[in-house]
């Protein structure tokens, strides 16, 4: 499948919950399952919380040498909670990584869409799209640049709880035919 074939099935506006996705972290297939509005599908994030980085700095080049941060991501709902803004503080051995991410809902798609910030080199990244699935799941895909070429982008958020949750990126080189993460978050409410 040619990438921007791929990359327009997933950006479709296909209602929340008519994904599905594989357990093995394949790109989501339709299902039947009626859509469900998810306008409040961030609610449980608000707040402050203390944020285990991992991070891959040379993704796709065969390298495994992670970076390992600590801090605090502070998230509040903003333009009355149809969007929120998270705020990223984290510190390791290599440095400090700073970044704001904007995520507004569409309430016609039924989608949110993932927007990121790094105050290292001030500039947005491509947004992802997508949604939280029936079991609070949520799943973002979206297309970037890495290194002048094109990459397929996946966004997943889980195990989500009143208490922590997790967040994990990864990029595919080859349409989505395979993935590698290169950004694991494990956040726990202060």
């Amino acid at each position: 499948m040619n990438l921007r074939l791929f990359v327009a099935l997933m950006l479709a506006a296909t209602p929340v919950g008519a994904y599905s996705a594989d357990p093995a972290g394949r790109p989501p297939t339709a299902a039947t399952s009626a859509p469900r509005d998810g306008p409040h599908d961030f609610d449980w994030e608000i707040g402050r919380w203390t944020t285990q980085l991992r991070y891959l700095p040379e993704p796709l080049t065969g390298s495994n040498h992670w970076l390992d941060y600590r801090g605090t991501s502070d998230v509040r709902a903003v333009l009355g909670g149809r969007a929120n803004l998270v705020e990223l503080s984290v510190a390791g051995t290599a440095g400090k990584i700073e970044g704001v991410a904007l995520r507004l809902y569409n309430p016609k798609a039924h989608q949110w869409t993932l927007n990121f910030a790094s105050i290292r080199n001030g500039q947005l990244t491509a947004p992802v799209h997508g949604a939280f699935d029936a079991n609070g799941r949520g799943l973002f895909y979206g297309q970037d640049t890495l290194d002048g070429r094109a990459v397929l982008v996946r966004f997943v958020i889980s195990e989500v709880t009143p208490h922590s949750a997790r967040f994990e990126q990864a990029y595919s080189a080859d349409a989505g035919a395979t993935w590698e993460v290169n950004w694991i978050a494990v956040d726990t409410r202060r």
